[in-house]
């Protein structure tokens, strides 16, 4: 019984008999239109004239409307809150290729043809039904009857079950339809391949920036962070032994802050899409400065950076000074103010860069903390990312008791 009563309550089924109504009411102009034009035509059978006017033209003419880009736009929105369903994960959107026109052309005429058969009938079943289920009550019946010929003397105890059965196959009609609808509307109404192509390659370069600005926040701002605390903790220390160098270390902490606050800025202005803001632009050519700051942290830094390093191309320069920061920052944060030796040379076509120190508390592995943010493990995935969109190669890793980190990268693209 429940089974029965259920999708007579069930405000799914009502809003799919409210979509497939706005089909038949949509049929309706189509349809005085068709019965307007087909006298015109030059075709003398009534059977043949009765079926252009009611099906092949109106048929046509919703499948032609179908193709106009914006209709698929107001049927998938309509599918997708009245549907319900599979229909529900719709993404409404206009027909941006053929394919996509002729599959909403046709789930238009679908929709409107469906439409005015279940309007039809919800018209026309329920005073049928009620005048048989009222029939054995009363007496206007056999009047109806004799009016039209009938025999007065029928049998009236079927009618109510007759009555009862016609309101039910309606309603199974109405619920098998709108759920036959609501399955091929994803198929109809959906986005086609290339369209999912389309929007998958969106979504890649969506996420490709994000992950460059996660990169230029975490190079950038945790490695100005870091630097900042260790240079505070030098600065306070010697602050009466050696004030000299406590006014070197404070303003270390200032352009420190203050290039950390560039670069923060420059990222937010990304994300607000304001092209106002300059981009930061370190290079190798700044790379002394980050070298003495790592410095006044107290870091015990031999570097040797080659002749010709400072001219690479301005794309592998910007990376490069990203990659030495990143590695230098974790040096410090995972090994300690330990000694550290850099190497940067253009050997050829390639500029090489390595860098080693002895292994600290946390460098042990390539994929464990070292070369990452504390606790966030992103540093040695974004100095890879780096290397990869360059077509670099990149080694990482302990050897015995010191940690090299060893970077290639390509002074050009494809070499």
């Amino acid at each position: 019984m429940m089974r029965v009563v259920r999708p007579l309550v069930a405000r799914r089924t009502w809003q799919r008999w409210a979509h497939l109504v706005v089909g038949g009411a949509l049929l309706m102009p189509f349809w005085f239109l068709a019965i307007t034009f087909t006298p015109l035509m030059p075709v003398d059978d009534i059977l043949v004239t009765t079926v252009l006017a009611l099906v092949v033209l109106p048929m046509a003419a919703t499948f032609v409307t179908g193709l106009v880009p914006t209709v698929r736009l107001l049927e998938g929105s309509l599918a997708r809150e009245l549907l319900k369903g599979p229909a529900a994960a719709l993404v409404p959107g206009s027909a941006r290729s053929w394919e996509s026109r002729i599959r909403a052309g046709a789930w238009f005429s679908l929709h409107l043809g469906a439409g005015v058969v279940i309007s039809g009938l919800s018209l026309a079943v329920p005073p049928f039904a009620f005048v048989m289920i009222v029939a054995p009550m009363v007496t206007w019946d056999s009047a109806f009857l004799d009016s039209w010929g009938f025999e007065s003397t029928w049998h009236q105890w079927p009618a109510p079950p007759i009555g009862l059965a016609s309101m039910a196959a309606l309603l199974a009609l109405i619920v098998g339809t709108g759920t036959l609808l609501s399955r091929l509307a994803p198929w109809f109404l959906g986005p086609s391949a290339a369209e999912r192509l389309a929007d998958m390659e969106a979504r890649a370069v969506k996420l490709a920036e994000r992950n460059r600005l996660a990169r230029e926040l975490h190079d950038s701002v945790g490695h100005a962070l870091s630097v900042v605390t260790l240079q505070a903790g030098a600065a306070g220390r010697v602050l009466d032994s050696d004030p000299a160098f406590a006014r070197e270390a404070l303003g270390a902490i200032e352009e420190s802050a203050r290039a950390a606050l560039e670069d923060l800025d420059h990222v937010l202005g990304l994300l607000r899409e304001d092209p106002s803001r300059p981009a930061p632009q370190a290079t190798l050519e700044d790379l002394g400065r980050l070298l003495e700051q790592m410095r006044i942290a107290g870091v015990k830094l031999d570097a040797d950076v080659g002749p010709g390093v400072e001219r690479v191309p301005a794309a592998v320069s910007r990376e490069a000074y990203r990659i030495v920061q990143e590695g230098l920052t974790n040096a410090l944060r995972h090994a300690g103010k330990v000694p550290v030796r850099l190497r940067l040379a253009v050997e050829g076509e390639r500029l090489e860069m390595e860098m080693s120190n002895p292994l600290g508390a946390h460098q042990g592995d390539e994929a464990g903390p070292s070369l990452s943010g504390v606790g966030g493990g992103r540093g040695l995935g974004g100095v890879r990312e780096r290397v990869t969109v360059l077509r670099g190669e990149m080694i990482a890793g302990p050897d015995g008791d010191i940690w090299r980190f060893h970077v290639s990268l390509p002074l050009r693209s494809g070499t």
